[in-house]
């Protein structure tokens, strides 16, 4: 009878440890916190802020976090990461948009190393036949930061 009495005991105090994880980890802070960072993107970039433009608008923005720059950047590579095919030897005009985003994340005040390297592994690995051409301007945006 004692060793029932002690495996529901255990049962029950596990289940309420359960309960108390669950609520730990659905604060309604969080909620709100992801329903307000929505909310600011809407704001700031209308119905349509995957836009390769918008998204741009975002690594220009000299205020921009870290958080952001990541954020831009993943979507970029997501919803814009293939580059149109070259026109012979010359790249497509799209490109440009690529190369000042390139630029701008290097020159950002609020990047880091592995923004910087996480974004140029992915868009070369989407993009063999620009190879070189993210690599100069990848160069350039590193050359003009300043140490």
């Amino acid at each position: 009878m004692d060793m029932v009495l002690l495996v529901k005991s255990f049962v029950g105090l596990v289940g309420l440890l359960a309960v108390l994880v669950f609520f730990l980890m659905y604060s309604p802070k969080q909620l709100q916190k992801k329903k307000k960072a929505v909310k600011e993107k809407k704001e700031r970039f209308g119905d349509d802020f995957t836009s390769l433009e918008n998204l741009a608008k975002v690594i220009k923005d000299k205020n921009s976090t870290t958080e952001q720059l990541q954020i831009a950047l993943d979507l970029i590579i997501k919803h814009h990461g293939t580059i149109h095919p070259k026109l012979g030897i010359r790249a497509h005009p799209d490109f440009n948009i690529y190369a000042e985003v390139v630029l701008r994340i290097c020159r950002h005040p609020n990047t880091n190393k592995n923004l910087i390297l996480k974004f140029d592994r992915e868009l070369r690995g989407k993009n063999k036949e620009y190879d070189k051409e993210i690599n100069d301007f990848l160069t350039k945006g590193l050359n003009s930061r300043g140490v």
